[in-house]
């Protein structure tokens, strides 16, 4: 067997390798969340999209979409991929998974896992973590805690015997990634409220909302600022400037001027924060297809049918020199709350703040003293493969 397909009790797992199994792998999660009421199914033609080698992602990346079948059934799926930014900027020889799906069965994610390590060791690397579905500046980690609610926009979902399924094939936890629910109502400390007041009186704390007339520029910005603030994050890898400019594409339809707050600190751009609305509340319906009339149904629901239910903010940073600062948890609660005070007016009942690293204890303590509270769990594994 080459490193690309592998038989393994009964499941075979190929490299996909023609238009029909894309299909397939794209397909593969509906028969296995059929009965799972908290799942939504991803849009087609996003997956689509996410799963092409022309997106951004591959100038620096290289990868490979792997299915399990049993007989002619398939049965789960995965992906294999090396990301040379991050050997550059990490030198770990260490490659990743994602895109993980699997019935109730160990052995198909054990033979899922067999044949990514072999196609990553084949390459030359020694070490494998995942799930990122590509990258850690997408989809990222296995939910593990939080299964009865629906995941939101760009969070993944499982099933609960995944993770032991996971760990049975020989992956061990390497972190955390936390979900919080944060509510209509919630707000900073009133003593750190009052302190954040004065700072606006005295002028050395402004924060305003994105210029969309100055769009590309005003995301350059936010990527700028994010770029810097997560720079000594675990697993970071900064995003590329075409990885910038897709992502204006896919947020300039969806994100208005007040779900932007970028914060000022004596006339510097400090911090910012980014919030959207959490599609997958729109979609849940679509059964994956936008065709024939579902876009006209998601677009009446984005633009026309009031405000979401429920936001995600997927972005938040402070620049680095004002972290662990009294000023730097100043502008991380200004921008929250900045978002927060716009859209609780209009009615939006909450929104979830992800991820965040379970060991950003500074973040955590920032996010937590609104009352909000870690609700998901999505957990990244990894393991020697030399």
């Amino acid at each position: 067997m080459s490193a690309s397909s592998i038989d393994v009790s009964g499941i075979s797992v190929r490299s996909v390798s023609s238009g029909r199994e894309l299909a397939a792998f794209i397909r593969l999660p509906h028969a296995i969340h059929a009965d799972d009421p908290a799942w939504v199914p991803p849009l087609e033609v996003d997956m689509r999209m996410r799963l092409s080698k022309k997106q951004p992602y591959f100038r620096h990346a290289e990868g490979e979409l792997f299915i399990a079948w049993r007989g002619d059934d398939p049965v789960g799926r995965i992906s294999a991929q090396i990301d040379r930014l991050h050997l550059e900027r990490h030198g770990d020889e260490t490659g990743f998974f994602g895109f993980l799906e699997g019935h109730d069965d160990p052995a198909i994610f054990l033979a899922l896992l067999q044949v990514a390590a072999d196609w990553l060791r084949a390459r030359g690397m020694r070490r494998m973590r995942g799930p990122f579905s590509w990258s850690i500046n997408q989809e990222s980690g296995l939910l593990v805690d939080g299964f009865d609610t629906p995941p939101a926009v760009m969070m993944g979902h499982a099933r609960p015997w995944y993770g032991p399924h996971v760990e049975a094939a020989g992956m061990e936890k390497v972190m955390d990634l936390l979900a919080y629910d944060f509510l209509n109502g919630m707000r900073p400390p009133e003593k750190m409220r009052t302190f954040i007041r004065r700072l606006k009186e005295k002028g050395d704390l402004v924060v305003r909302p994105m210029n969309r007339r100055r769009f590309d520029e005003e995301l350059r910005l936010i990527m700028d600022i994010f770029n810097d603030a997560w720079a000594g994050n675990w697993g970071f890898v900064p995003f590329t400037e075409a990885e910038i400019r897709q992502m204006g594409k896919e947020l300039r339809f969806i994100i208005g001027a007040h779900d932007v707050a970028i914060a000022e600190w004596k006339g510097t751009p400090a911090a910012m924060t980014v919030v959207m609305p959490d599609i997958n509340r729109m979609i849940a319906d679509f059964n994956g297809r936008l065709l024939p009339f579902n876009w006209l149904k998601f677009l009446w629901r984005l633009k026309f049918a009031g405000p979401p239910e429920r936001m995600r903010m997927p972005l938040m940073g402070v620049r680095r020199k004002f972290q662990n600062t009294a000023a730097g948890a100043s502008l991380a609660l200004a921008v929250i709350d900045e978002v927060n005070e716009y859209h609780a007016a209009r009615g939006v009942r909450g929104a979830e703040l992800s991820w965040i690293l379970e060991t950003n204890t500074r973040v955590r303590k920032v996010i937590e003293s609104t009352g909000a509270k870690p609700y998901k769990t999505y957990r990244i594994y990894e393991r020697a493969i030399a």
